[in-house]
Parts: structure tokens; sequence; C-alpha cells
């Protein structure tokens, strides 16, 4: 892959590599994930026929495995249109999640998760408008 060729480049190939390693972490141990988010671990021979917790964290590690590659490939082609579109939804994602923990539904640990979406798209998006005044890329 190659460097980042701008900012708001950088900001995507950081979220990127992180998304990575989340993603790795939560497919090789989905109860790390659990704990480190506050959630309460229950062992697996305490768990209830229908409890799907760890296959649900499975399978949102893999979406974030594969969310991390997507912004690396936007990042190696500058996709900058992508950097934007990511810009609003981390932006929804913040205020989803920020709202799941204010009414109780998540433990207030679960507020780092919003934290990340919502600095990362700020970071991005002033990446964004940096790019654009000093004219690195002349498209979004």
């Amino acid at each position: 892959m190659r460097l980042p060729r701008s900012i708001a480049g950088w900001t995507m190939a950081v979220f990127g590599i992180l998304a990575i390693i989340m993603g790795a972490t939560g497919l090789i141990r989905p109860e790390s994930m659990l704990s480190s988010l506050g959630f309460e671990v229950v062992p697996a021979a305490e768990r209830s026929a229908g409890d799907y917790t760890l296959v649900f964290i499975t399978a949102s590690s893999m979406a974030s495995f594969n969310m991390g590659i997507y912004y690396l490939v936007s990042v190696w082609t500058e996709w900058r249109a992508f950097y934007l579109f990511t810009v609003v939804f981390r932006l929804v994602t913040f205020t989803v999640f920020t709202t799941l923990v204010l009414t109780g539904e998540a433990p207030d640990r679960f507020f780092g998760v919003a934290a990340w979406e919502g600095v990362g798209a700020l970071a991005t998006g002033i990446g964004l408008w940096l790019d654009r005044r000093h004219r690195v890329f002349s498209n979004p």
C-alpha cells in the first residue's frame, strides 16, 4: 500500500488500521471486546441456549475488519468522495451510540466507541477542509 497523499487520507488510514486490529481482536477473542466495552462477560457454560452475544460480537468484529480494508482501499485510490461519505455516517453513528449511553441502554464505557466515531469524523472532515484549502486535491 502506498502512503496517504493527503491529510484526510492519513485520517482514513489510521482509522482503517485500527478497525482491522479491533476486528481481528474480536474475531480471536470476542469476550475481550465485551469486557473492554464495559459489558458483562458471561462464561460460555452459563449462557442460555438462545444467547447469541458472542455470535453478534464475532459478526460485528468481522464487519470492523472488513471496514478497515475498505478504508485502506479508499486511501490507496484516494477516493475522496468516500472520505466525505464516512464523515456524515460516522457522525450519525456517534449520535446513535451516544444516545444508547445517555438512555442507559449501553454502559458508560461504550461512549468510547461513540467518541472514536465522532473524533474520527471530525478529523477526516477537517482533513478534507485543509486539503481543499491548500489545494491538495481539487475534488472532494
